[in-house]
């Protein structure tokens, strides 16, 4: 029998990495800034020949302040995916692309404490290369076009993944600071 004067108090379990409801709703919060970003600004800058994939610089930063499981990124990738079909040129593609890249950029925050320095950098570098290049390879196979035309994309790639890596290492710490994790 449970003593009803007594007072009850509220116990919090340690934090365990994963994909919670906050988590959720901050990769929600990043990829819907990323989309509205690849649709204006990503546009705008595409005539320099690189354009920007705010959605993967978006997922990257939600790993970086998750730090969800390998497996659980997938997720990650899988939301960032149907959100960025609005603006896809090959519908569908991004389910594979986007869970590649999710799941390159937690292995390395994973594999490595995720705490260096330029964790933010190479991971957004090389989960944009993976996914970059994917999208590049697959693409053009999909469209019927000889596979050597991806070497012609690949300054474009390359580009995109120095231009996402930057934007994750400079919004890294900020955000990690704003959202006290």
């Amino acid at each position: 029998m449970s003593d009803a004067n007594q007072p009850r108090t509220v116990s919090q379990s340690a934090k365990n990495n994963g994909l919670d409801i906050s988590s959720l709703v901050l990769t929600a919060i990043l990829v819907a800034a990323g989309i509205i970003l690849n649709i204006t600004l990503g546009n705008a800058l595409a005539v320099t020949g690189i354009k920007p994939q705010f959605v993967i610089a978006s997922y990257c930063l939600a790993v970086l302040l998750i730090r969800p499981k390998t497996s659980q990124a997938v997720v990650l990738g899988l939301i960032s995916a149907a959100i960025i079909q609005v603006s896809t040129s090959i519908p569908g593609l991004n389910f594979l692309t986007e869970s590649a890249g999710a799941l390159v950029m937690a292995a390395i925050v994973n594999g490595t404490s995720g705490e260096g320095r330029v964790v933010p950098l190479v991971g957004a570098f090389c989960a944009t290369l993976v996914s970059g290049l994917l999208f590049a390879a697959c693409g053009t196979l999909i469209m019927g076009a000889d596979i050597a035309t991806v070497v012609v994309k690949l300054p474009i790639v390359l580009g995109t993944a120095v231009f996402n890596a930057i934007v994750v290492q400079a919004l890294y710490l900020p955000l990690k600071k704003a959202l006290k994790r």
